[in-house]
């Protein structure tokens, strides 16, 4: 088997070329070369690592009855006559977390090489799926010590009262996941970091003179201008993670430094950003094995997280391969939490944040309206403090972090913006719930966090999701002391939904409550669908009365409904039988109705 040497790759920021991809992606590029015929076009974005950069490596999803899906032997196989069908040097390198096989392209495929290939893997009717392994990059936006400076945590106008969940809850015995730079040594967060693992096997991005390994130290992710594509400015070490990990779970009550929301939690830092990004390849085995799943070469996690923290991202759809991940993350019991993006633009055209099956977050300034950078739109589930540094230092989030400019230095607090500073502030309010209510399901912590949100205090033209997060009140609710959707219950039946076919019925049991259902009832469903504009979905109050949630359409192509409705239910007695009834109404895909739950 070929090893592509790292030195011969070409990566460049996502950031430095992200307007390039929304040119991009309506180009196509011509898939027929020798040994090809009649292959369809392929969209030229489908092709690129980067903007602009052809995929070296490709992630190739095949059907679960296919021999490839589990012998490495056979995918090896498949990729080599791959290859000769489109002339191309196709090599099989490893199986992902998930099941997916990882092919080489080597690092001389043009994009019109990468299209015949991907072309072939498509016509292949064992193939679920085969998509570019795309590089991402930190959703931060740095900038250049206490608690009092914190305002993102305790002030009245746009902070998250936090300090009124801590009476119920400081996160003890959860661990969060950060999946971003690694770690650099603080000694205000040191005591909360358990083991983690460095996911980077490209030695270009990892920098560290070696791949995968157990040490996800960060030794810094610096870069001299043109290192990450022509025109890319340099750029000093951002120590992106460690901002992370303090903001999530920073030692608190220790008499220096700030203080960490789920200061009782612990943060298992996994490596997966490098020099100029990371490939979605290396974040899709982080995600894997964050939440207990097994990865291949890799031992199993002693410190398996029930919360994800995802500041990260690049452009495009959330591509099959990275949705499979998160899928199997969240069926292990593991509430994934990402960045919504940094463009001032919708987030459907960002990944991960516009994924399925996670908790996007945007961010708000000190005021409380939408910051200025953040991504926008009806993907956005939440907003949470991000900063804003345009307008003062002090107004970005101030946490830990070290003043190396290329490699490690002294330890040192810095305030950074972005997104990325908005998702730990969540991920942080999961580990409070999670530690609070231990049998939380990650739908259930979705639409707590959602019910109990409060109006933003600012403005947001665009969809800044269910408001700003409110911790005191989410972690009230679920613990039983207040709040507002405290009381939730589940299906978790699969019930599968019949092609073109009669509607299926799920029944949930309420009792125990009194008078009637909410005006705000939330109804969380999740139900896998290879074009979810086939689905019809009611909800059906005991008394049979039908309430329409969702309706078919022929234009909606998308896979997947995971997503929380809110019904006026208030006519409705809530003692009783509801029933989820969903119906596929076109022929051609079918689906499972994998969980519902209804929280009043």
């Amino acid at each position: 088997m070929r090893t592509v040497p790292a030195t011969g790759r070409k990566l460049i920021s996502v950031a430095a070329a992200s307007a390039a991809l929304l040119t991009a992606a309506t180009a196509t590029v011509a898939v027929a070369q020798d040994g090809t015929t009649g292959a369809a076009a392929v969209p030229a974005a489908q092709t690129e690592a980067a903007p602009g950069t052809p995929a070296e490596r490709l992630i190739v999803g095949y059907k679960s009855g296919a021999s490839e899906a589990t012998s490495n032997k056979a995918a090896e196989a498949d990729a080599v006559a791959k290859g000769k069908e489109t002339g191309e040097d196709v090599d099989f390198q490893r199986r992902l977390g998930t099941g997916a096989a990882l092919v080489d392209l080597g690092d001389s495929a043009t994009t019109a090489d990468v299209a015949d290939v991907v072309a072939e893997y498509r016509a292949d009717p064992q193939v679920a799926y085969v998509v570019a392994d795309r590089l991402n990059k930190p959703m931060a936006t740095p900038n250049d010590t206490e608690y009092g400076k914190q305002w993102d945590l305790f002030e009245d106008t746009a902070g998250m009262r936090v300090p009124g969940a801590w009476d119920l809850s400081t996160g003890s015995g959860v661990t969060v996941a950060v999946i971003d730079t690694g770690y650099v040594a603080h000694s205000d967060l040191a005591a909360n970091i358990v083991g983690g693992y460095d996911f980077i096997s490209d030695t270009a991005v990892s920098v560290d003179g070696d791949g995968r390994d157990s040490n996800p130290a960060d030794p810094g992710d610096w870069y001299a201008a043109g290192d990450c594509g022509t025109g890319v400015p340099a750029s000093n070490s951002s120590w992106h993670g460690t901002h992370v990990a303090g903001t999530i779970a920073a030692a608190t009550n220790n008499s220096k430094g700030v203080a960490g929301i789920a200061y009782g939690a612990k943060v298992s830092p996994l490596r997966v950003l490098g020099k100029c990004g990371g490939y979605d390849s290396d974040i899709i085995d982080a995600i894997t094995w964050a939440s207990g799943g097994t990865v291949s070469g890799v031992p199993a996690n002693a410190n398996v997280a029930k919360v994800i923290n995802m500041s990260l991202g690049g452009d495009g759809a959330c591509t099959s391969a990275t949705q499979s991940a998160i899928n199997a993350a969240v069926s292990r019991g593991t509430t994934v939490v990402v960045a919504a993006g940094n463009e001032n633009d919708n987030v459907a055209n960002h990944s991960p944040g516009n994924c399925n099956n996670v908790i996007s977050v945007a961010a708000t300034n000190r005021s409380g309206a939408k910051a200025s950078y953040s991504n926008y739109g009806s993907l956005v589930d939440i907003s949470a403090p991000g900063g804003q540094t345009s307008t003062g230092t002090a107004n970005g989030i101030l946490s830990t972090l070290n003043s190396g400019t290329k490699t490690p230095s002294t330890e040192s607090y810095t305030y950074y913006q972005g997104t990325s500073m908005a998702t730990p502030h969540i991920a942080g309010l999961v580990a409070l719930m999670k530690s609070a209510n231990s049998a939380l399901t990650p739908a259930q912590i979705e639409s707590a966090i959602k019910t109990n949100a409060r109006p933003l205090p600012g403005s947001c033209s665009g969809g800044c999701g269910a408001g700003l997060a409110d911790a005191t009140k989410a972690v009230q609710a679920v613990s039983g002391s207040g709040g507002t959707g405290g009381t939730t219950f589940t299906s978790t039946s699969a019930i599968a939904v019949p092609d073109a076919g009669s509607a299926i019925e799920s029944p949930i049991g309420v009792s125990g409550l009194t008078g009637n259902a909410p005006s705000t009832l939330k109804v969380a469903v999740d139900v896998t669908h290879t074009y979810r504009g086939d689905l019809v979905i009611d909800l059906v109050a005991p008394d049979g009365s039908a309430y329409r949630l969702k309706s078919s359409s022929s234009s909606d192509s998308a896979d997947d409904v995971r997503t929380t409705y809110t019904v006026d239910a208030s006519s409705e007695t809530a003692n009783g039988t509801w029933k989820l009834r969903v119906q596929d109404m076109y022929a051609q895909d079918t689906g499972t109705l994998n969980s519902w739950a209804l929280t009043f």
